[in-house]
């Protein structure tokens, strides 16, 4: 355990922060997963780590050190807290993630790609076999043992297909962790019930924004969630978000 502050939160799940310690804002953040997880309940929250102007990396594709440990710990919490964590293959071949919980206390969730056209080989971190479930939606046709495929319908794979799948194999608690065009979509079909943004203290400039989001016709439909922010230690800072029947709703 390296975060000391998160073990003063840990509950009787082992993995989730409980109703007292922690800064107010942080225990509201987590909260929905928490109870989620009490209540064998279902939820969908997404992460994203962004520059102060929304980039989640550079033209060239560079996004490692965005943000700081503190972030990265934060997001390492989300994972502890959820059944599976979902990937997209585009995040995959830019980053290769290892998607573990080694920075805090908890169970490594399952790991769940969305690879339909088989982009992913055998030799990514993600099918390394360290104890955690794996799962693709479609692969590569030379996998690892002990990946699971999962089937595809014809033409777009829909998020509600995907969350149905899982939640068939009991995983009803999900994290959505990139990249911006996969958490795009489940965004745009209405399939996010928490957001969390982790920025870091970098301005980038240029590069590739934060959320892939349809178009607008007028900034009255535009979702203005619930929303709480805690500053790290290091300065970086969360925004977590709410939607739903829990979200705001007109404009101020």
């Amino acid at each position: 355990m390296q975060d000391l502050a998160w073990k003063r939160m840990i509950d009787d799940t082992g993995a989730a922060p409980g109703p007292t310690g922690g800064p107010a804002p942080l225990r509201r953040a987590f909260a929905p997963l928490v109870q989620a997880r009490r209540a064998d309940g279902c939820y969908v929250v997404g992460q994203l780590g962004l520059s102060l102007d929304g980039r989640i990396a550079t033209d060239s594709g560079e996004s490692r050190y965005i943000n700081g440990k503190d972030a990265l710990h934060h997001l390492h919490r989300l994972r502890a807290l959820v059944d599976a964590v979902v990937v997209g293959a585009g995040t995959v071949a830019a980053d290769d993630p290892q998607l573990t919980v080694r920075h805090c206390a908890g169970k490594d969730p399952a790991r769940v790609l969305i690879d339909p056209n088989g982009r992913i080989g055998r030799e990514a971190k993600i099918w390394a076999d360290g104890g955690a479930a794996r799962y693709v939606f479609g692969g590569a046709a030379n996998l690892p043992d002990g990946v699971t495929r999962l089937p595809v319908p014809g033409g777009a794979l829909p998020t509600r297909w995907i969350l149905d799948a899982l939640a068939d194999l009991g995983m009803r608690r999900v994290l959505v962790e990139g990249g911006a065009d996969t958490l795009g979509r489940f965004m745009a079909e209405g399939a996010v019930d928490g957001l969390h943004l982790l920025y870091g203290r970098v301005i980038i400039g240029s590069g590739k924004p934060g959320v892939a989001l349809p178009p607008l016709a007028s900034l009255d439909d535009a979702p203005r969630p619930r929303t709480d922010t805690h500053v790290f230690p290091d300065g970086d800072f969360l925004v977590a978000c709410r939607f739903g029947a829990d979200q705001d709703g007109g404009s101020a």
